[in-house]
């Protein structure tokens, strides 16, 4: 059950023309484990499935125990040698996210996520 100090944050990947299986492809192979060594909770992942973001964006939720753990959970996968290797590999042939949006406060009214 998660605390009072749990945070999620929904997370928008908007991907770059023709490389979105390599995305979902890096995240089945790897980042989820990398999330998960960065105590990241994955707790779901969608790729719509209508247009306009059908084939260009992923969107998940991650649960962090607090918002300041979230600060200190990405920094740690940014500084990760083998997160490096790991993008690098996957973007050999271009960038695969263009940007990414990260939103993580709930409203009051919303029911709370297990």
């Amino acid at each position: 059950m998660p605390s009072t100090s749990t945070v999620y944050e929904l997370r928008i990947y908007h991907v770059n023309e023709g490389k979105l299986d390599d995305l979902l492809r890096r995240f089945r192979d790897h980042t989820i484990a990398l999330f998960s060594k960065y105590n990241m909770k994955s707790l779901a992942y969608w790729t719509p499935a209508d247009d306009p973001l059908k084939g260009n964006t992923l969107v998940c939720i991650l649960e962090h125990p607090s918002r300041e753990a979230a600060t200190a959970n990405w920094q740690a996968l940014r500084d990760d040698p083998e997160w490096h290797s790991v993008r690098d590999k996957s973007e050999a042939n271009g960038k695969l996210v263009d940007h990414t949006d990260s939103t993580f406060t709930l409203t009051e009214f919303s029911p709370l996520l297990r």
